[in-house]
């Protein structure tokens, strides 16, 4: 009404009521958004229905990523027919395997993300690009309107304000933080909610670390999972974003549906035991029970990133994997891949007998390179492991850090990194 106060808003309602042309929005309305970017993932679906074009070219984003390179016909096809919608949409930005690696890697790093951003896209874990103080999120089952108009209806979420506070012991990372917090507050705290990463050790963590908590942002139910903008954010984006953007804060007054506060001054490495993300544990009480590993899997989309590589290859500096142990290394990106290699991280996993592949989704995604054959354990870098998530139903996958990661794979077992370092 005339001359009513307005309440202080949440950064995904400041976002959202400025995609829909509004003052404000509140939990619980239904508004209509313009979006700034999606991902071609539907385009066959697009072409099925008859519309010969997309809304916006420039803003349509593809890689292949899932099962790349292709490991049977039937996916090859599939690329082959990719390759022809691109061309006939003309999508600009299509990175295909070999030219890119997993997609909300890639997709950063060529300017797809930036501050106060509306983005749409079809994967789970896209939820990874809050990290740029944006809203980005899984809209599947709507892509092909998004492909077709550039808007989508949203639900405006209640929001969650998870508060960080104490100091990041050395050799914990964004990983354990993640892991923490799912463990205590269980993985439905962020249900269809915007979930707002705050305090010094939001603000002391690297934008790497922020990027395995929003990435693992799906993992608690979130629809968006969101880290305030600062300078370490301005110099990632730095000659990637060529657009114009302002850092977006919750306002003092803002209304959260929850409120958690976290002291992780004497945060211990995590691991997640087998089954759910929420089942984690400090790794020490982990390390009496000897648990063997078959693989240890240092990739995906959670992490990966070049400082991932860097403290695997610290740890595994003149040392071998143990021989009953596999494991695998996959770059998050191809970028990646080449500055590991220029550092030497690569050649140092390689030295240690560590298999480094390109970059894919594959061991994750458990469609292929490295997948789990019955009874076998994996401890994984990666984001998911519940039963038949990489291979067998029959396997065991724990999550862990890469620095716990690298350890367990000299060891042959679950240990604590920090014997290692």
């Amino acid at each position: 009404m005339k001359g009513e106060a307005v309440m202080g808003m949440t950064i995904a309602e400041k976002i959202l009521a400025a995609h829909a042309g509004a003052d404000t929005a509140t939990p619980g309305e239904y508004m209509w958004c313009k979006v700034d970017a999606t991902s071609g993932h539907r385009l066959a679906d697009l072409e099925a229905l008859g519309v010969d074009r997309v809304w916006d070219p420039d803003k349509v984003y593809m890689v292949d990523d899932h099962q790349a390179p292709p490991p049977t016909i039937v996916a090859a096809n599939k690329v082959k027919d990719l390759r022809r919608l691109i061309k006939k949409y003309d999508i600009t930005n299509y990175f295909e395997y070999g030219r890119g690696g997993i997609l909300h890697q890639v997709f950063a790093e060529h300017g797809m993300y930036a501050p106060g951003d509306l983005i749409a896209q079809c994967d789970s874990h896209s939820t990874s690009g809050g990290v740029f103080n944006a809203c980005v999120t899984n809209a599947n089952l709507d892509a092909v309107h998004v492909l077709a108009f550039g808007e989508l209806w949203f639900r405006v979420p209640g929001s969650v304000r998870v508060m960080l506070n104490g100091i990041l012991p050395a050799w914990c990372v964004g990983k354990d933080v993640i892991l923490k917090v799912a463990s205590e507050l269980g993985t439905d705290y962020g249900l269809y909610k915007s979930v707002e990463y705050v305090g010094p050790v939001a603000r002391q963590m690297s934008i790497a670390q922020r990027w395995t908590v929003s990435n693992m942002g799906v993992e608690v139910g979130a629809k968006f999972a969101i880290f305030e903008g600062d300078e370490k954010t301005d110099e990632f984006l730095a000659g990637r974003v060529n657009r114009p953007y302002k850092h977006v804060t919750a306002d003092p007054d803002a209304t959260y549906e929850a409120e958690y506060e976290f002291d992780l001054s004497d945060l211990t490495p995590m691991v997640a035991r087998p089954g759910d993300p929420g089942n984690g544990v400090p790794v020490e009480s982990v390390c009496p029970e000897r648990v063997k590993v078959d693989q240890a899997f240092l990739g995906s989309c959670t992490n990966a990133r070049l400082e991932d590589l860097e403290v695997a290859a610290r740890i595994l500096d003149g040392k071998k994997v143990h021989p009953d142990v596999r494991m695998l290394v996959s770059p998050s990106s191809q970028a990646v891949f080449g500055e590991a290699l220029k550092a030497g991280y690569l050649e140092t996993l390689l030295e240690a007998g560590a298999l480094v592949e390109h970059s894919t989704c594959g061991p994750c995604y458990g469609g292929h390179l490295g997948v789990l054959g019955d009874g076998e354990t994996c401890i994984s870098s990666s984001n998911r492991n519940f039963q038949g998530r990489m291979g067998s139903p029959l396997a065991d996958v724990w999550l862990a850090s890469p620095a716990t990661v690298a350890a367990s794979a000299i060891a042959g077992e679950i240990v604590d990194p920090r014997e290692y370092l």
